[in-house]
């Protein structure tokens, strides 16, 4: 090969990256989650860069403590974090990306943190795009629900976070799409937790205590590190007034009816004595299981129903049923999540949405999707 054939190809795979698209993500919260979606973009990068022309580059991380700031990760990126770290400010995020003049910016929130997402409106006016695991922003009161989306509209933004129910499911998007294209949305009905799906499949199922299936899904991975924030329901019912809201019905979080697992005089206790006290669980659900008909199994269900046309016309409840072992929901397996979305006309015959609901893998897969997604939307 001659050496100007040569330079010419050079110059070709030089033209060719400088068109790429270059994405740049500032991630909060390097937990499970955070730290699972850093391992797969960094596996994927070279792959998503040849196949789809997209550089997508992780200048930020984040957690409640640190910073680092930089021009790229790399796989050993726990080090680069440990010994480049700074102390944490938002503000130094937004500071450095302007500095650096990055573009297609990108903050990723997979904290838990309610603190956090009073960040979003700055970050959205500084240049950057949002996608979150975290559902606190969706559930918050509806003037902060209301003015982020203003901020969102004014600075021409986007807002991802199919992940805040059903994991990486494609469940938000179709609501979406049912709703904006006129579909009468009459009823959504499932069991939206992975952690609880799983706690009761095994339990209706196996002679096993209750306490012992609850840390048997701790140990795995399902619950969070203090099993109540999945027992109190109050997860799910976050999860039902996010769908609830996608359908422009205005209710509140304290409008769900919520019916909270866990017995009163563990509620307040912290979490290393609920944890050695979570046998007391044992009888009261030993006698919901003895109650149960010869074909029936226990599931905690969410249920949206009402006047859906109206604005406040939703009920919201998330409740443990009895429910046939028959029934889609009494076939649910493992941590399965499912969702039956009834629509006028669709009639009797729901549209079913089913698969993985609990584990960080699965989430940061959804995340990551919400990735791809918005970099498509960005020009």
């Amino acid at each position: 090969m001659s050496t100007a054939i040569a330079e010419q190809e050079v110059s070709l795979i030089n033209l060719g990256t400088l068109k790429r698209k270059k994405i740049n993500i500032a991630l909060f919260g390097k937990g499970n989650v955070g730290s699972v979606l850093i391992d797969q973009v960094l596996s994927r990068k070279a792959e998503i860069a040849q196949r789809r022309d997209l550089d997508i580059q992780i200048f930020s991380i984040a957690d409640s403590k640190k910073v680092y700031l930089g021009n790229g990760l790399h796989t050993n990126w726990r080090d680069q974090f440990l010994n480049g770290g700074e102390s944490y400010q938002v503000e130094k995020v937004i500071a450095f990306a302007k500095a650096q003049n990055l573009q297609n910016l990108i903050a990723i929130d997979n904290t838990a943190s309610s603190q956090f997402v009073e960040y979003y409106p700055e970050l959205v006016k500084n240049g950057f795009h949002l996608i979150s695991s975290n559902k606190i922003a969706n559930t918050k009161d509806l003037d902060f629900y209301s003015e982020l989306r203003h901020v969102l509209s004014q600075n021409k933004k986007e807002y991802l976070y199919e992940t805040n129910v059903g994991a990486g499911l494609p469940l938000i998007d179709t609501i979406k799409l049912l709703h904006l294209s006129g579909e009468n949305i009459t009823r959504i009905r499932g069991v939206f937790s992975g952690s609880l799906s799983y706690i009761f499949n095994t339990f209706s199922e196996q002679p096993t205590a209750f306490s012992e299936v609850v840390l048997k899904a701790k140990e795995l991975g399902y619950t969070e590190p203090d099993p109540r924030e999945d027992l109190g329901g109050k997860d799910v019912a976050r999860k039902l007034l996010i769908l609830a809201r996608e359908l422009d019905l205005t209710n509140e979080l304290e409008d769900v009816s919520i019916e909270n697992l866990i017995p009163k005089e563990l509620r307040k206790v912290n979490q290393v004595e609920f944890l050695e006290r979570v046998s007391a669980l044992d009888i009261p659900f030993q006698i919901k299981k003895k109650n149960l008909g010869p074909n029936e199994v226990l599931r905690y269900v969410a249920d949206l129903k009402g006047d859906l046309m109206k604005e406040d016309g939703g009920l919201l409840s998330v409740r443990l049923e009895r429910v046939s072992k028959n029934s889609v929901l009494g076939q649910l397996k493992g941590s399965d999540s499912l969702f039956e979305i009834y629509t006028e006309s669709y009639g009797s015959n729901p549209i079913v949405i089913q698969g993985a609901g609990a584990g960080a893998s699965v989430t940061a897969r959804g995340v990551f999707g919400d990735i791809l997604r918005l970099s498509d939307k960005i020009n």
